[in-house]
């Protein structure tokens, strides 16, 4: 179980439709050629950026069957295969391992709301079933229920294969407590836009963020800087990169992502209820941040030409 390249700028894709409302599977395969060609060195499809739940099972597993062979190797794949199912998510999990994925995003179960005994016996069942790297997704802003440190140390001393978490929580005491109580090794990855950068600083592996949908070079560079030792060169990346993170979660993602990338023309910007494009002030909010940046060597889509 090689997992140190599981570092850096871990892309959340889309998930394009056309407009029959079906998987633009051309479109997703540009995407990925484009983020890979831009420095990204990861690719996850299926995750909060991609939709899932409007996804069937079916479709989530066609989902990995494109960004396993689209990515084709060259940088990891991790595809979040979590559900508020066990047998869902272990039967996703399993197929991902099955196609040689690199490692797996599996969420904290929403709406459940389970206790933090529940949490640990869901995670290590999943874990004990499947022979892959598992990382954790914790986002309590989605799932209502937030994964302690100390679970998630239970869950590294009883499953090897639990091998870090991404932290979609805004409690850096939290953060610290995780990299505390699992390890330093732990692999800690940033899944809030605006703490990627401090993310890096207290000692995580990367970021899985939606805005590199848009720049992947600048998302990817943030790390990049910070490994060279270019702290000030990173934080004023950090600061320049403020205003798209925060423009593109003024709605529930992916909608502004989807409607930015739309207006750029490389996808047709079309939603699966509920989700749909941002109110008409939002939109003109959203236009006045993209402004403020050079969007350059980007795919066209099929279905926009």
């Amino acid at each position: 179980m090689d997992i140190s390249r599981l570092r850096g700028s871990i892309v959340p894709i889309i998930t394009p439709f056309g407009a029959d409302g079906q998987i633009d599977e051309e479109t997703l395969e540009r995407l990925i050629d484009w983020q890979i060609a831009s420095g990204s060195h990861g690719i996850s499809v299926t995750g909060t950026t991609g939709e899932p739940s409007a996804l069937s099972l079916d479709e989530r597993r066609r989902m990995l069957e494109l960004g396993k062979s689209a990515v084709g190797g060259r940088v990891p794949f991790v595809p979040a295969t979590g559900t508020n199912n066990i047998d869902e998510t272990i039967a996703l999990t399993t197929y991902a391992a099955h196609l040689g994925v690199d490692a797996a995003l599996v969420i904290v179960p929403y709406y459940n709301r389970p206790s933090q005994e529940g949490l640990f016996r869901y995670f290590r069942a999943v874990a004990e079933r499947v022979d892959l790297p598992i990382i954790i997704y914790n986002i309590p802003g989605r799932t209502a229920t937030n994964m302690a440190p100390e679970t998630m140390a239970r869950l590294r001393e009883a499953c090897p294969n639990i091998v870090g978490v991404k932290e979609s929580n805004k409690d850096f005491e939290h953060t610290s407590k995780v990299l505390h109580t699992c390890g330093r090794d732990f692999l800690v990855y940033s899944g809030i836009e605006l703490l990627c950068y401090p993310m890096l600083a207290i000692g995580g592996v990367g970021h899985v963020s939606a805005t590199a949908n848009l720049l992947p070079r600048e998302v990817a560079a943030l790390y990049d800087l910070v490994v060279a030792e270019r702290w000030q060169e990173a934080m004023d990346l950090h600061y320049r990169l403020l205003p798209i993170n925060e423009a593109l979660f003024l709605e529930t993602n992916p909608g502004p992502l989807k409607w930015a990338m739309g207006e750029l023309g490389w996808i047709a910007p079309h939603y699966r209820l509920p989700l749909c494009e941002p109110s008409p002030a939002n939109q003109e909010r959203i236009r006045a941040a993209m402004a403020e940046y050079e969007f350059t060597n980007a795919p066209v889509a099929k279905a926009v030409r």
